[in-house]
């Protein structure tokens, strides 16, 4: 196994790295009939593309995604989707002063052990870039949800220690930062321009929801449906924490505090974040990420080079400050996915 394939049913295989051709994927499983075209997944990876707004990176890439099959006439035939993205901005020139030392915070150490050989231009296969892929593969599990009404909404809940105040979703979209809360950008604005200026990097949390998913989906007692989205958001490489509706928070409460009540009308409360004993209730999916800084700093750090010798690095070329905001829909994409197997594995059953 090789660790390049999501899914059980709905299945998305990848594979490029950040300074390769280009980096592309087959998607199998997606049902036939599904509207589905390449404008439709570039607004997708419109939001995750780099080179905008404060935190992101300069490097350039259009991200413009070619179908290669799976689909005729604007609609999904059954087969396989195949796509592929182009690299267009690297400067592989970059990495070549510090090709033989490790870089701090990255796989670059990891991936040596286990290959015995790497790709050390941005990482290769461990590069951020690798979730563009990610996206594509999201946006047509989206496009197979959209037909079934499911909405998936993901937003930063907090940058660099700051915490939204309020949630009004209609505010997500209107900016750039993925933000419930206009009034906290500005503080947001302020921080990154802060760390920027010591060369230092910022993390945070993103929550991800998803509403009129039907109750039912999860497969007890090894690929419980919290599982499987707690496994699919940390194989974000980013990612370092994940927590289902109330998340870490229940471990200070008491029994009474935490259970979501029924009554004729429904659940009283969703501290289960729309999940029991694995399987979805009916109510909103809630399910937050939380996202380690980017390590690539602009300040000296301590490290070994491939000989193990003590070395220091700063390291060069074009980073983002931080992931958020481009990884909200990388993170979007990956709940997408992982409703999409679901249904499917339901409807194999026959009772969705």
């Amino acid at each position: 196994m090789s660790g390049d394939s999501f899914g059980k049913v709905f299945i998305l295989t990848t594979f490029g790295e950040s300074h390769g051709y280009g980096l592309g994927g087959v998607v199998q499983g997606c049902p036939s009939g599904i509207p589905l075209s390449e404008a439709f997944i570039q607004k997708y990876l419109d939001l995750r593309r780099p080179g905008k707004g404060i935190s992101s990176t300069k490097r350039q890439e259009k991200d413009k995604v070619k179908l290669l099959s799976g689909v005729f006439e604007g609609k999904t035939t059954g087969t396989a989707i195949g796509f592929f993205i182009a690299n267009e901005d690297m400067r592989s020139r970059d990495y070549s002063k510090i090709k033989n030392i490790y870089r701090p915070g990255h796989a670059d150490f990891t991936y040596d052990k286990k290959y015995g050989f790497r790709d050390y231009r941005g990482g290769g296969r461990s590069s951020g870039r690798e979730t563009v892929s990610r996206v594509v593969g999201g946006s047509i599990a989206r496009a197979f949800l959209n037909t079934l009404g499911i909405v998936i909404q993901a937003y930063t809940l907090e940058l660099g220690g700051i915490r939204v105040e309020k949630i009004d979703l209609n505010e997500i979209e209107k900016n750039y930062f993925f933000s419930p809360d206009k009034d906290v950008i500005p503080k947001w604005e302020n921080r990154i321009q802060e760390v920027k200026s010591v060369g230092d990097t910022l993390g945070g949390i993103v929550e991800i929801r998803a509403f009129n998913v039907p109750a039912g989906l999860g497969e007890p007692v090894f690929d419980k449906l919290d599982a499987r989205l707690a496994y699919a958001l940390m194989g974000v490489g980013a990612v370092k924490g994940v927590e289902i509706g109330t998340g870490f928070e229940v471990a200070k409460k008491l029994g009474s505090q935490t259970n979501d009540f029924l009554t004729s009308n429904g659940f009283m409360s969703n501290n289960a974040g729309g999940i029991l004993g694995g399987i979805s209730s009916g109510q909103d999916i809630v399910v937050r990420a939380a996202v380690k800084p980017i390590p690539s700093l602009g300040k000296v750090q301590r490290t070994v080079d491939t000989k193990g010798r003590e070395v220091e690095i700063r390291v060069g070329g074009r980073h983002d400050i931080s992931a958020i905001p481009r990884i909200v829909p990388v993170l979007e994409a990956m709940v997408a996915l992982v409703l999409a197997d679901f249904i499917l594995l339901q409807r194999r059953m026959g009772t969705f």
